[in-house]
């Protein structure tokens, strides 16, 4: 098998990718308005009750109508599950590993029609998208060979007339609950790290983006994945969530969303119910609130690319964004005066036009709650540009930045979750890892700076999952930089890294004297 790389992204400057962009993107449009069953056990079930998932950059165009499941039905999915499980789990490693690069080949020849659903289920930019669509076939190309790499479990001291292994065996049924932000990506990666390690999942994906996931699960039955393994449960949290993460029969939650909504989960996990004969495991990613940090001798035209692009990428709608940009007082003038310049240049727009480089926010609570941060950042710092939105059509919110913010301002701390950036100064190095560790959070940070010291201090302080230098805050890739954080970002379960899968599973010793 060759080694592990990474899918490339697509150039659109070629302008025969742009045609093939254009057509998948009008392939998908003849898509659009279809209905969407709950997928149990392989049965296709069809329930009155249904999301109608919404375009955010074109309120009136329907995306598609995704069945709800209810108790009921999470109670025959968790059934379906837990007998599946008797036979996956038996599985060869192979085999299930070559499901995951089977369904990687297929997502390859179809990348720009995935991507195209998320351009208009989600409101990505053709590049955010597309670099969606590469990253889950990331996913499935690095966990596939990961476990392959694991299947024989790791060699332990043997002794005289002993024989000793140490294997990983399959933990049971996982609960999956996606996001909307990384529709494909992350709902994948997470789905198919369980699977491949020989547990049978739920998965309930983000109530924005629920069409993308079910094209997914189509593409794992065509892959070949068997019934039963892969249960599809879109539905309220408050109804469907809350049950399955309480279920006895539960033995693990994959989460990726909120701070409230994961510590909620950590909480209910914790609870042994009656007729629960294990500790539940919980794998959270739960947001941050990210910094870029300029040293004073830093080339300030990177670090006004680096603040903003890592801002403004996908409306600021990354746990990965860098929301604040602390940079050093002898360049604070330049570095937010060529921050706000470049922020002019971007227009926001419909993301189905390649020229826009920003497109909506994705529904009408992120809306509003991102407005309120732009009022209070009216009080707190000094509007440079931005500040102003627009929710007639789509959810569409101007790029904003405010500056000259104290260290203990709500938008310093707070995760917003939008296109909004905090500017704060600081007198000199250490007051520069003083304001980044601010925070609840711990999940990504840049630090820009030709000081070798500085930046070996900086890996040193700087607390956080994922630290980048001289680059933004975002764009993680599987396989190379692992990405999960610290504090309140999460179990820091490192996404794409070479123990992931490992949280799925559970160590077996066997010694027998020979």
């Amino acid at each position: 098998m060759k080694p592990y790389t990474h899918e490339p992204l697509t150039n659109f400057a070629d302008e025969k990718n742009k045609q093939a962009f254009q057509d998948a993107l009008s392939f998908v449009e003849t898509q659009l308005g279809k209905e969407y069953p709950v997928i149990i056990g392989g049965e296709a079930i069809t329930t009155d009750k249904k999301i109608t998932s919404i375009n955010p950059a074109n309120k009136d165009e329907v995306i598609g109508r995704v069945s709800m499941a209810d108790q009921e039905l999470a109670e025959k999915a968790m059934q379906a599950a837990l007998s599946t499980f008797e036979t996956w789990k038996t599985w060869r490693p192979e085999h299930r590993a070559n499901i995951l690069f089977r369904a990687a080949a297929m997502l390859r020849r179809r990348k720009h029609e995935f991507s195209s659903y998320m351009v208009k289920e989600a409101g990505k930019p053709w590049k955010e998208a597309d670099a969606d669509t590469a990253e889950a076939i990331d996913f499935l190309e690095y966990y596939g060979r990961q476990m392959l790499r694991i299947k024989d479990g790791f060699p332990v001291a043997q002794g005289d007339g002993q024989h000793n292994e140490y294997i990983y065996v399959p933990l049971g049924v996982g609960i999956i609950i996606s996001p909307f932000n990384f529709p494909l990506a992350i709902m994948a990666g997470t789905t198919v790290a369980a699977i491949v390690s020989g547990n049978t999942v739920l998965l309930k994906p983000a109530n924005s983006t629920p069409v993308i996931a079910a094209k997914f699960v189509e593409l794992m039955k065509e892959a070949g994945l068997p019934e039963g393994v892969l249960n599809f449960v879109p539905g309220s949290g408050a109804e469907i969530g809350d049950y399955l993460v309480d279920h006895p029969k539960t033995r693990f939650v994959s989460f990726t969303g909120s701070r409230e909504v994961g510590c909620r989960i950590y909480e209910r996990a914790a609870k042994v119910q009656p007729g629960q004969i294990w500790l539940k495991r919980v794998i959270a990613e739960m947001g941050g609130k990210d910094a870029v940090v300029v040293d004073k001798d830093a080339d300030t035209d990177m670090a006004a690319e680096s603040i903003v692009y890592s801002a403004f990428g996908f409306s600021g709608q990354k746990c990965s964004a860098g929301s604040r940009a602390i940079v050093h007082q002898d360049i604070y003038d330049e570095v937010l005066e060529k921050a706000v310049a470049l922020t002019k240049t971007f227009t926001v727009g419909n993301p189905v036009d390649q020229a826009n480089y920003m497109g909506p926010v994705i529904d009408d609570k992120s809306f509003k709650k991102i407005m309120g941060y732009i009022e209070i950042g009216k009080q707190e710092g000094r509007l440079m540009t931005g500040g102003e939105g627009d929710d007639s059509k789509g959810y569409f919110i101007q790029p904003t930045i405010f500056a000259d913010l104290d260290q203990n301002a709500r938008l310093m701390k707070e995760e917003i979750f939008g296109p909004v950036l905090a500017f704060s100064k600081a007198r000199d190095f250490d007051h520069l890892m003083e304001i980044a560790n601010n925070t609840d959070y711990g999940l990504t940070g840049a630090f820009i700076s030709n000081n070798r010291e500085h930046i070996e201090k900086a890996k040193q302080q700087y607390h956080v999952g994922n630290l980048y230098i001289n680059r933004g805050c975002t764009a993680a890739i599987v396989g190379y930089q692992p990405f999960g954080g610290f504090n309140m970002s999460g179990t820091d379960s490192k996404a794409g890294g070479p123990d992931y899968l490992l949280l799925h599973m559970q160590a077996k010793s066997v010694g027998e004297q020979l």
